[in-house]
């Protein structure tokens, strides 16, 4: 998420008297500053506005910070777009950016819009993983259990593909990384999919065998998500798999060599907002940028 000194002439006179007793006298004589040059007024900081879908600052205010710290001039201001279309906000010049999506998402959500986007750089990858109330194991799952997933199309093919790693259904090859329950082709233990609002999850979490979790919400909740999952990802950044679901910052392709918005990105890729990751997601999440490990 970016003096002047005043000059005084003092001008001192000797003045020599061919005297026995000679005697010298000086004496300050400040010019006036009434004609001095006023002071430039400070430029007024640029503003970035930037769409996201949380409420959570930690990682952008560390990137404000490095900003500042550069001195960019830059002043970051978030708009929640939470239950809008944050890529159609973008395109239409309401924001100036948005960081909320992962590539898989965006690549088919602008393509499906017609939108121009470009993604400017990426951000960090969020694990969605396999909670339980009720069974300390996958294989607890009874047959007919039922399993809460996000309903919204940027986290639902996601889940399903976590549950698809964990071998309890097989997607259909052509839905790639997007699919939908209906794109489901085998269930052998005849799962029941509940469909929820992904922030709603986490209290619908009793009344469920498991339901799969962002990351953001069970961290809010109170949920370990390192150790608390029954079944996770291993997430490997250069595993073709995973790469579709890294987040990143997009901004109109007619503004994707803004240098403002270059120096958000990175001031993004910096330790800094590295450890403000590890501190949301509690090393859970993990930056999909190299940063040197040795900045202060």
């Amino acid at each position: 998420m970016k003096s002047f000194k005043k000059i005084a002439v003092s001008v001192f006179t000797a003045l020599s008297v061919l005297s026995l007793s000679a005697c010298a006298a000086s004496s300050p004589n400040t010019a006036s500053t009434e004609n001095a040059p006023a002071k430039a007024p400070a430029a007024k900081p640029v503003t970035v506005k930037i769409g996201t879908t949380s409420d959570e600052p930690r990682i952008w205010n560390a990137v404000q910070s490095e900003l500042d710290k550069a001195n960019a001039n830059i002043k970051i201001e978030l708009v929640n777009l939470q239950g809008g279309e944050p890529n159609r906000n973008l395109a239409a010049g309401e924001i100036d950016l948005n960081s909320f999506q992962h590539y898989a998402y965006f690549n088919k959500n602008k393509e499906d819009l017609g939108l121009d986007l470009t993604s400017i750089g990426d951000t960090l990858i969020v694990p969605l993983s396999l909670f339980s109330d009720k069974h300390k194991a996958l294989d607890e799952i009874p047959d007919g259990g039922k399993i809460a997933i996000p309903d919204d199309p940027t986290n639902q093919g996601r889940a399903l593909n976590v549950l698809k790693n964990a071998g309890l259904i097989e997607i259909a090859p052509e839905a790639g990384v997007n699919g939908l329950i209906k794109d489901i082709t085998s269930n052998p233990k005849n799962i029941d999919f509940i469909e929820i609002v992904a922030a709603q999850i986490v209290p619908a979490l009793p009344d469920v065998d498991a339901a799969i979790i962002n990351c953001g919400y069970a961290t809010d909740a109170g949920l370990d998500p390192v150790n608390g999952p029954i079944y996770k990802d291993e997430i490997d950044l250069n595993d073709p798999q995973f790469q579709p679901f890294i987040n990143l910052i997009a901004a109109r392709t007619a503004d994707k060599d803004n240098e403002n918005y270059k120096k958000v990105v990175d001031a993004y890729h910096t330790k800094a907002a590295a450890d403000a990751i590890n501190e949301v997601y509690k090393f859970a999440a993990l930056p999909a940028f190299t940063y040197d490990a040795s900045e202060e």
